[in-house]
């Protein structure tokens, strides 16, 4: 199990999230706010949100049928199964867990992060690891401790931690950004989840 220790102060999330700069960002929300409120995507949408993280995944992502798009989302974005909510999403071709969190992170009514190597290297993580559910849903319940210890959205978590990275990354940390005092140190804690298994 991996431990999370945020590099710099919650007091400094709104900081980096106002850094942040994806002119696609906005409208990208915008866009899939139908599929929010419709609770599945189109193939369409799966695209665009395909395309928003990883742009060589888009030409396996445009192969899955509009239909399987459609219930596979539907059961992610309904079930009440946390594994199943971002492992149903891997079925989909071109979608990996980033991908798949990333469909969570815009279209699920719930807080999700974007699972992002800066994302993970400005929580401490020097590298990715194999990526597995006991991994994601710490690293979920990470970012949500930030989020409401910072009072901010999980869009602001996610923006502060890719630009801190971006910035700071094979730099050594300056100024307030350096004081261990005011890092937040996220230990997942073993939280019982259903899982559908006895």
């Amino acid at each position: 199990m991996s431990s999370f220790r945020l590099r710099f102060s919650t007091t400094r999330i709104e900081h980096w999230a106002s850094r942040f700069s994806d002119p696609d960002d906005d409208s990208l929300r915008l866009e899939v706010a139908r599929a929010r409120a419709a609770g599945y995507l189109r193939k369409a949408d799966l695209v665009r949100l395909a395309r928003w993280k990883t742009p060589r995944s888009q030409r396996r992502v445009a192969e899955n049928p509009e239909r399987f798009v459609r219930e596979v989302t539907r059961a992610a974005l309904s079930t009440p199964d946390e594994r199943l909510r971002i492992e149903v999403l891997t079925l989909l071709s071109g979608v990996d867990w980033p991908t798949a969190s990333v469909i969570l992170h815009f279209c699920h009514r719930d807080p999700y992060p974007v699972l992002d190597i800066r994302a993970l290297w400005s929580l401490g993580l020097e590298k990715a690891p194999n990526y597995d559910f006991e991994f994601w849903w710490g690293y979920t319940q990470a970012c949500r401790r930030i989020a409401a210890r910072a009072g901010c959205s999980m869009r602001a978590v996610d923006r502060a931690l890719w630009q801190y990275s971006k910035e700071r990354q094979g730099r050594k940390p300056r100024g307030k950004d350096q004081r261990v005092g005011g890092t937040l140190a996220l230990h997942p804690r073993r939280t019982r989840i259903s899982s559908g298994r006895g």
